[in-house]
């Protein structure tokens, strides 16, 4: 039935808003869309010259059919349409947030120097995947992007943009770990990040942690 496939699609946008990292581009999923408008386009245009066909018929009736399957036609196509730009713009708009936390799925996460070697190179061969779950266009898009965010922070090379826009109240807060990682390095000691512990910490040597969801804040 049309638009079981855009809703489909829909459901699986609203999940993915859900998780830490962006999934698996849905190639299949998306072209049978594409190929469904196509077809919708082709029921349209059919649609439309039996309409100009039948213009002279005074059967009113049929008239109000034919213009009731163009519309209802139509609708189907705009609905698979505005899918298919949510789930493109939602991706989007996540590849930027990812940039922004300076996380490349070309080379994986960087922890900038607070895990230790062993730990950043699980870190590393796990995220690496990430580049199969973009798809070709959207590969090419954070590329120019990142290009982009790069030169932006050029110009503040004193300020990290990638930090809150709220200032932290407090210097050191209590966080949970929400995943098993390798040791951490701090100024002020060291901690293993072991699910479900619990410790306080300076925000700062956190933070990026925190952005990685490695760590949350209680």
């Amino acid at each position: 039935m049309y638009g079981d496939l855009a809703n489909k699609l829909m459901i699986e946008t609203k999940r993915s808003t859900f998780l830490s990292e962006l999934p698996i581009y849905l190639h299949e999923l998306v072209k049978d869309i594409v190929q469904e408008v196509s077809d919708l386009d082709k029921d349209v245009t059919y649609l439309t010259e039996q309409q100009e066909r039948a213009s002279d018929i005074e059967d009113e009736d049929a008239k109000q059919i034919n213009q009731c399957q163009i519309f209802a036609t139509h609708l189907s196509m705009r609905r698979n349409k505005q899918c298919l730009l949510v789930y493109e713009k939602l991706r989007a708009e996540k590849i930027d947030t990812l940039c922004w936390l300076n996380i490349d799925p070309f080379i994986g996460s960087e922890l900038k120097g607070n895990e230790n070697s062993n730990h950043e190179s699980k870190s590393l061969s796990a995220n690496t995947l990430m580049i199969e779950n973009l798809s070709h266009p959207e590969q090419d898009y954070y590329k120019q992007y990142q290009e982009l965010a790069l030169d932006f922070k050029a110009g503040f090379s004193d300020i990290d943009l990638s930090v809150d826009l709220e200032p932290p109240k407090d210097l050191f807060i209590d966080v949970r770990v929400l995943k098993n990682g390798g040791e951490v390095q701090t100024e002020y000691g060291s901690f293993n990040l072991i699910k479900d512990s619990q410790f306080y910490v300076r925000k700062s040597d956190v933070d990026r942690l925190i952005q990685l969801g490695y760590l949350e804040e209680i």
